[in-house]
């Protein structure tokens, strides 16, 4: 059977459709419109009116592919993007009312539980943390025996710390201290407090880290793995040679190029506080666990402590 989720995030939207055969998940299709929601929410905190008029354009345009496909059916969800902002409701309302989709809006921690649903769909977790940086923030998720021990969520993602910290396409050497000093003290939020060697790591910027990490230092395509120390070496090299440093951005992830460097020094503090020397890449992530828990598994990942 054929499901759809369509993931309404704070720097893309996407439409993915999926084949399911008994607890198996097979990806067939997706597309995206890296919307930029985060880019659109004032300085009161509430996402403009040309933000719900992007959301509602982006999702229209999912329209025609939905109507030549039959769906057992569709999940639509919102993460950051609609959470984080003042006017959740209204904004939920008002696309309801002119797309026709009806919004779940996860919160923080649901959306952590998803990503480890999400990367057990594809393997099997034992214990350690999983981290999935977004647009608009950034989920821990602390696993201990295959199952979900804490998740949290901190309100900074690579594309709300940029508009927040970066006037340019890349930031000055002041901007990053500034980005820097404001993660670390949301990570000293983060009741999470142990050293965790390897980490696990899904969404659109780990990915595009690890794909540029590849390019760099010429890694087999079956490498997932990205090592701390090479990731602070990529970092270094904007500075140096933004120039290569941009080509190479162009070429992996044009639509990521001024957020890519912001949601790096995220994933960087992450692996500074927790100790870690590598971090282990998943190709499935929160809209693979969303669906498989609304198929197969509501509520079975968190154990109480």
């Amino acid at each position: 059977m054929l499901y759809g989720v369509i993931d309404i995030g704070s720097n893309t939207i996407r439409l993915a459709v999926y084949e399911v055969n008994d607890r198996s998940i097979q990806a067939l299709f997706s597309k995206k419109s890296t919307a930029g929601l985060a880019s659109y929410v004032n300085k009161a905190g509430a996402l403009s009116q040309k933000g719900i008029n992007k959301a509602v354009c982006v999702l229209n345009e999912f329209k025609p592919i939905l109507n030549n496909i039959s769906l057992e059916k569709l999940f639509v969800f919102a993460t950051a993007s609609l959470r984080n902002i003042t006017n959740s409701q209204q904004a939920i309302k008002e696309i309801y009312e002119r797309t026709e989709f009806d919004i779940d809006l996860v919160s923080g921690e649901q959306e952590g539980i998803y990503d480890f649903a999400g990367v057990c769909a594809q393997t099997s977790l034992d214990t350690g943390l999983l981290v999935d940086i977004g647009g608009g923030s950034t989920e821990l998720v602390m696993y201990c025996e295959g199952r979900v021990v804490k998740s949290v969520s901190i309100p900074i993602g690579s594309l709300n710390l940029y508009k927040k910290f970066v006037k340019e396409i890349f930031p000055s050497q002041t901007e990053i201290k500034g980005m820097i000093k404001h993660i670390m003290k949301e990570l000293d939020t983060v009741e999470i407090t142990q050293g965790y060697p390897l980490i696990c790591g899904v969404g659109g910027t780990v990915r595009a880290a690890w794909q540029l990490n590849s390019q760099m230092f010429d890694l087999l395509p079956d490498c997932n793995k990205i090592y701390f120390k090479e990731l602070n070496k990529i970092i270094s090299l904007f500075f140096n040679d933004t120039k290569t440093m941009s080509k190479k951005m162009l070429k992996i992830a044009p639509e990521r190029i001024h957020t890519i460097l912001p949601g790096m020094l995220i994933l960087n503090e992450v692996g500074k506080k927790y100790s870690s020397d590598a971090i282990c890449i998943s190709s499935f992530g929160v809209r693979e666990g969303y669906l498989y828990t609304k198929l197969f598994s509501e509520g079975d990942v968190y154990e109480e402590r």
